[in-house]
């Protein structure tokens, strides 16, 4: 994986915030979200933007791209590429131990994602051995969500967990939105559930949901 893109709000982070892109795209896409977010003027956050390795997706022709997974057809739920999935397991759950290792604690980690890096996000938190202070999941899906409940670990049964989706998504079909949050909640997780008259993109109304759950968690635990 390349190197992440790093930003800091001030010194001595107290928090840190790892946010994942959707297919194709890179660590630099949500870099410009961050001073829209007016997190609190006196907490110091470290943003992670990771970007994911280059491989083939079937569903673009086979096209070389950065993905955190293949997509095997325009049925995103179906055909659901387990390997490249826990590939990028792996590698979350190494950028959070890195962040542990620079003296922030995984209580005080948000994981954040769009589509893919959605997805990503809901796999990792019901898998990991950390405890995270919050999930955030925007127009995307639970992968693998039969299996989930079976190999879910408990460490993040009262993390906080929004949940963003556009009601006209083209791409993540709304219903299939529905359907993950319906199933992180039959598991017993604490989910929010926001929808937006928007496709498969962020709004200026969801980034100020955003700003408000964000501020909140890290209000909360300064």
């Amino acid at each position: 994986m390349k190197d992440p893109i790093i930003l800091e709000t001030g010194n001595t982070p107290s928090h840190a915030i790892i946010w994942l892109h959707g297919l194709g795209a890179s660590g630099h896409d949500f870099e410009a979200i961050v001073p829209q977010l007016h997190l609190p003027e006196d907490a110091s956050i470290r943003f992670i933007f990771p970007t994911a390795p280059d491989r083939p997706v079937t569903v673009n022709g086979g096209m070389l791209m950065p993905a955190w997974y293949d997509i095997k057809g325009l049925d995103i739920a179906s055909k659901q590429d387990r390997e490249g999935m826990q590939e990028s397991f792996t590698l979350i759950e190494r950028l959070i131990s890195e962040q542990i290792g620079l003296g922030i604690n995984a209580d005080k980690i948000v994981l954040a994602g769009f589509s893919q890096g959605g997805a990503v996000v809901l796999y990792t938190m019901l898998r990991s051995k950390h405890s995270l202070l919050g999930v955030m999941a925007l127009s995307c899906y639970l992968p693998l969500a039969e299996a989930s409940e079976a190999e879910r670990t408990n460490s993040n049964q009262q993390t906080s967990i929004f949940i963003g989706h556009g009601t006209l998504d083209p791409l993540v079909p709304h219903e299939l939105g529905l359907n993950s949050r319906d199933a992180l909640k039959s598991f017993g997780y604490q989910t929010t559930w926001h929808e937006y008259p928007i496709q498969h993109s962020v709004s200026l109304e969801e980034i100020m949901d955003i700003s408000s759950w964000l501020s909140a968690l890290i209000e909360k635990t300064k």
